[in-house]
């Protein structure tokens, strides 16, 4: 296949998180938006709260529902640090992730030691050119 460009990396990582949502917690999220940011990847998920946490919600169990939401996150976090350094093949810093619950809207932050190897760096919006190497 050759070398991806950023977009190529930017939907093949939207497609393999939406798997793995769907895989380990039953929710496929609505959109998946995936960008990258100079030396950090943003990923934005809708409709990310699974069908238990609503209903928990729902049922005026507010503080059980953060309670699993922040256990979830933390389970499926080393799972997406090793699908994301699969796909970019280069390794992460930190992975910072939230959900709203009130929103359902995850937020996914990953600081990346290095740029992915891609056929159009200068697509990746506030590189830092010098330390851009091919």
């Amino acid at each position: 296949m050759g070398t991806p460009t950023i977009g190529q990396l930017e939907r093949e990582i939207s497609q393999r998180v939406s798997s793995l949502y769907n895989e380990k917690l039953g929710q496929r999220p609505s959109q998946i938006i995936c960008h990258f940011f100079d030396s950090e990847l943003v990923i934005s998920l809708e409709n990310s709260v699974t069908q238990t946490e609503r209903t928990l919600l729902d049922g005026g169990h507010e503080i059980l529902a953060e309670q699993i939401r922040l256990l979830l996150d933390k389970i499926i976090k080393t799972e997406l640090q090793i699908l994301i350094e699969k796909v970019i093949g280069k390794p992460i810093l930190d992975l910072m992730s939230n959900t709203n619950l009130a929103t359902g809207r995850t937020g996914i932050i990953v600081i990346l030691d290095e740029l992915p190897t891609v056929r159009n760096p200068e697509s990746i919006p506030k590189v830092n050119w010098k330390n851009v190497v091919d």
